[in-house]
């Protein structure tokens, strides 16, 4: 019986004929698996390692153009062109989602991030908000540290899972309630060339992106036995990049946490969107999205209200602003 994975409510199945993407993908979201009861419902992700069938497609006009992609609507169905490399259709009504193509790399990318798109609008009906962030835990209590795109959360990530004490949430997204408690979201740790050293080869894996260039992934089992699944708020840190060679720590104010979470959860920037999906609404479903930013807005402010704020200045020392960081929490707690 093939498994099926349970995301907080939003269930998927992966089937098809590329083994090694459906493998990847199967390690990513290996914490949600579940067995398949054949009861309830679930959205397939197909994979067919085959060429794309350009022939065969009416002569739609784009809806939607992406660095990544271009869309077309026919009736029910979103057709979706990755410039040539692939096909794939997303029958809105079911959900469903098929792959068409013989890139390697695309099979496996193209599908996650379709999950993660689905997934974000699945979770925020059911009060479960995405913030851009890495999100540990040390004794029960949430540690979130807010960094744009490319500042360097995997790797302090990395180096903060060195220390046995911590547990991993999420490397990049971890959820939050209207409570302001952290629930885990843990698929993979993506690290740029170069900060992959500390990490046992059997564990990770290189894919080559559509706009970003390289990626090396660090597969669930590396810290299979590591994820909390839930965490108590307790520390937001306000990150930064800089060239001093240490990193600093002091208290931050609740006005700059109120904007930095506007723009990483209320908004939503640096989280993948899926515009490509996202411009399949109409425009009434578009307004009806105003519940669920204020739904994201309550959870931000639950999280400030009920954690210590810090700024947190990330030097060039990686493993001193793991200490800095886990130094000054282990001191709160006693």
């Amino acid at each position: 019986m093939s498994p099926a994975y349970n995301v907080y409510g939003y269930r998927f199945m992966l089937e098809g004929d590329a083994p090694e993407a459906l493998a990847a993908l199967a390690a990513d979201f290996a914490f949600f698996a579940e067995p398949d009861d054949g009861q309830a419902p679930a959205t397939h992700i197909r994979i067919c390692n085959a060429s794309p069938d350009y022939a065969a497609l009416p002569p739609l006009r784009a809806t939607v153009y992406t660095p990544r992609n271009l869309s077309y609507k026919d009736a029910d169905v979103t057709v979706i062109d990755y410039h040539g490399r692939g096909l794939a259709r997303h029958h809105r009504p079911s959900g469903d989602f098929e792959l068409t193509t013989r890139d390697p790399n695309l099979q496996y990318e193209a599908c996650y991030l379709f999950l993660l798109s689905q997934l974000g609008e699945a979770l925020d009906r059911r009060g479960l908000h995405r913030v851009h962030a890495l999100g540990i835990s040390l004794r029960g209590r949430a540690i979130l540290v807010l960094l744009p795109m490319g500042g360097g959360k995997s790797t302090l990530c990395a180096e903060l899972l060195a220390d046995p004490e911590v547990r991993l949430l999420s490397d990049d997204s971890p959820l939050i309630d209207t409570d302001g408690n952290v629930h885990a979201f843990p698929t993979r740790i993506g690290l740029l060339p170069g900060a992959e050293a500390k990490i046992p080869p059997q564990y990770r894996r290189t894919i080559e992106r559509m706009t970003f260039g390289p990626k090396t992934l660090v597969d669930y089992r590396y810290f299979a036995d590591r994820v909390d699944a839930e965490a108590r708020p307790g520390f937001v840190c306000l990150g930064s990049r800089t060239l001093a060679g240490h990193g600093t720590l002091r208290p931050a104010s609740r006005s700059a946490a109120c904007r930095r979470f506007v723009h990483d959860c209320v908004v939503g920037m640096g989280l993948f969107q899926g515009l490509e999906f996202f411009f399949q609404k109409s425009t009434r479903e578009i307004l009806s999205r105003a519940p669920i930013v204020r739904s994201r807005a309550q959870a931000s402010w639950a999280i400030i209200k009920r954690s210590e704020l810090l700024e947190l200045e990330l030097g060039r020392d990686l493993a001193g602003n793991a200490r800095l960081v886990l130094d000054h929490v282990r001191g709160r707690l006693g």
